[in-house]
């Protein structure tokens, strides 16, 4: 038996050619079980893509399956949306004045109280908002309203889970808990989870799998280690790892030798460190980024960056030896 529970099929949404979003040919399939993030700059099609899905919207070519069967369009049923999928956006359709526990347990049937409240409380406990069931919605922050938004979509047994921008009104604090809750919680209880999200670093931080998208189409597929490591398209390294990404002609003026157009490297595969291979370059500037610096060298009117992870070792108009072990040609 498959462990596929979706699986997109050639699907196009195209909008007015003056409107921006739209999707074309894409195709992928989703497992059960598995995180998913989709990944891409704001109109580049990702809510396009979660609401065709959800069945929100008519698609104009391809088919969407969920579990063998095909996903149905807003003009094929009463009520848009699939019934095993709930769909959490930005402004969470939380009943503002009602209490935390009432808007979770209105998604369930009255017809058997007792197992109401033990799946209220089950999933009250699972995205760590038990001590808030008797707040008001208007009460909570946005971390814990998004908390309360997925509590309530998950509540009546859920198999996918689709989210869209999670964590743009969650702050950097919050961040990190909300996504590994949600990592937790689906590996807790078998939902399938979909997000989508301009922000690389919910991808690479929850996802089992990564789709990356840009103008509409799919560029790649895969693992995040594997995408990251591997990416097919300069776009892909520039979106995950804010990569350095040169021309031949300033490539070679740092001594890396290409037949392609483009050079494209990370900063982390660049190492302070004096070698054989290595090259002398000028420390334009030093960003403080915590734990580590981030250089900003320059050789030969070339500016690249490196990361210093022996923070304040190197200063502005230092000379140091860079190796760039690797590189990737376009």
């Amino acid at each position: 038996m498959s462990d596929t529970i979706i699986s997109v099929k050639n699907v196009t949404k195209q909008y007015q050619a003056t409107q921006a979003g739209g999707i074309k040919n894409i195709s992928f399939e989703i497992k059960k079980g598995d995180v998913v993030a989709i990944i891409g700059e704001s109109g580049s099609g990702k809510s396009t893509l979660l609401k065709s899905i959800y069945g929100l919207l008519k698609i104009d070519d391809g088919e969407i399956f969920f579990q063998n069967e095909k996903v149905k369009g807003p003009d094929e049923q009463l009520i848009p949306g699939h019934k095993q999928m709930k769909m959490v956006t930005q402004d969470f359709s939380l009943n503002i004045y009602a209490k935390v526990y009432d808007n979770i347990a209105s998604q369930l049937s009255n017809t058997d109280l007792k197992t109401k409240a033990e799946k209220t409380n089950q999933i009250m406990e699972h995205l760590r908002i038990s001590q808030l069931q008797n707040k008001k919605i208007i009460e909570l922050s946005g971390g814990e309203q998004q908390r309360v938004a997925i509590a309530k979509a998950m509540v009546a047994d859920t198999q996918v889970l689709l989210l869209d921008e999670p964590f743009s009104q969650v702050d950097a604090l919050l961040k990190n808990q909300l996504r590994g809750d949600i990592k937790r919680v689906a590996a807790e209880t078998g939902v399938t989870v979909i997000l989508v999200s301009h922000d690389p670093a919910d991808g690479l931080f929850l996802a089992d799998q990564l789709l990356i998208i840009k103008d509409g189409k799919l560029l790649q597929t895969g693992k995040p280690a594997e995408i990251y490591q591997h990416p097919e398209h300069i776009y892909t390294a520039r979106i995950l790892g804010n990569a350095v990404v040169l021309n031949k002609a300033d490539a070679e003026k740092i001594g890396l030798k290409t037949e392609k157009e483009m050079v494209v490297f990370y900063p982390e595969w660049a190492e302070l460190k004096s070698n054989w291979d290595s090259r002398r370059f000028e420390v334009k500037d030093v960003y403080y980024k915590g734990f580590y610096d981030e250089l900003l060298l320059e050789r030969n009117g070339v500016l690249v960056r490196a990361l210093q992870l022996n923070r304040g070792a190197h200063k502005k108009n230092d000379h140091v030896q860079l190796n760039i072990g690797r590189f990737l040609e376009f």
